[in-house]
């Protein structure tokens, strides 16, 4: 029996897993993991992941990112992307820890509602290649901002510890405030870029079939862009700065997270994963 895309997909969930055990093992005992094996880990499982998706493209003809299902998979693969090139620039052995947990949280979660993965859109392969296209990059936003998310979280643990004097033990891993502070204003302009161009590549689209869209999709995903925007503006401008900006970066991606429901919902009929693959 031939295995499947979301067999496939468990594996590299697994190695996620695996990942997060010996990190939080590694805490606990307040020792340093090894940067290499964590890294190894991770770049295992995103091998995989990426297998797994590539046979989900495969088998529904189309960038798998037409349900819950995929668009969580597919979020937390493009965050392990951006992370396989940020954590080798900066060298941020925690942030490693850190993206482990999250594409592990994000994969097992995706994987374990089978009502994710009930149906998926036929927009993305039936219609123009502008689509795909728009989406694509969109979640690469998504997962630039996940990745955001995850070093502002780092900022405010290290701005605890120094707050409360506390340096030692597990807290003497995280990077400074300054290293923090300079990543997440990259990300987040990496990630704003992303989105701005995203939404410029759907405006295209939208021109020419303006019967194609969804306004309540189009909402959320403006409001996400335009309050990532305002808050890289009050950034550059130095009027939210600190761990009040790792703060608004945390809850703006709760926000960005929230809007995936209204993303996924489409105007164009859907049908079950099964039926595609039997008609294909």
């Amino acid at each position: 029996m031939p295995i499947t895309d979301r067999q496939v997909l468990w594996i590299a969930a697994a190695c996620y897993t695996i990942g997060l055990l010996y990190g939080t093992f590694c805490l606990l005992r307040s020792k340093r993991h090894s940067r290499v094996l964590m890294y190894g880990v991770i770049v295992v499982g995103y091998v995989i992941q990426s297998l797994g998706l590539l046979m989900r493209g495969i088998a529904v003809k189309s960038c798998p990112i037409g349900n819950s299902f995929e668009i969580f998979q597919f979020c937390g693969w493009a965050a392990t992307t951006i992370y396989l090139f940020v954590g080798a620039t900066f060298r941020l052995s925690m942030l490693g820890y850190f993206t482990a947990c999250l594409s592990a949280v994000l994969a097992v979660m995706s994987l374990s509602f089978s009502s994710w993965d009930a149906t998926h859109s036929k927009m993305l392969g039936d219609s123009n290649a502008w689509v795909p296209m728009h989406a694509g990059l969109a979640m690469f936003g998504y997962g630039t901002f996940s990745l955001l998310a995850l070093t502002s979280v780092l900022h405010l643990i290290r701005h605890y510890s120094l707050r409360s004097k506390r340096l030692g033990g597990w807290f003497s891993f995280l990077p400074s405030l300054i290293e923090l502070d300079q990543i997440g204003l990259r990300l987040l302009g990496f990630g704003v870029a992303l989105f701005t161009v995203a939404l410029g590549v759907g405006y295209l689209y939208w021109r020419i079939d303006k019967g194609t869209v969804d306004h309540l999709k189009v909402i959320a995903v403006f409001l996400v862009w335009a309050s990532y925007v305002a808050v890289f503006v009050a950034r550059i401008r130095g009027k939210l700065v600190g761990h009040y900006f790792a703060l608004a970066c945390v809850v703006l991606y709760l926000g960005a997270l929230a809007s995936l429901e209204p993303v996924n919902r489409s105007r164009y009929p859907t049908r079950s994963k099964v039926e595609e693959r039997a008609t294909s």
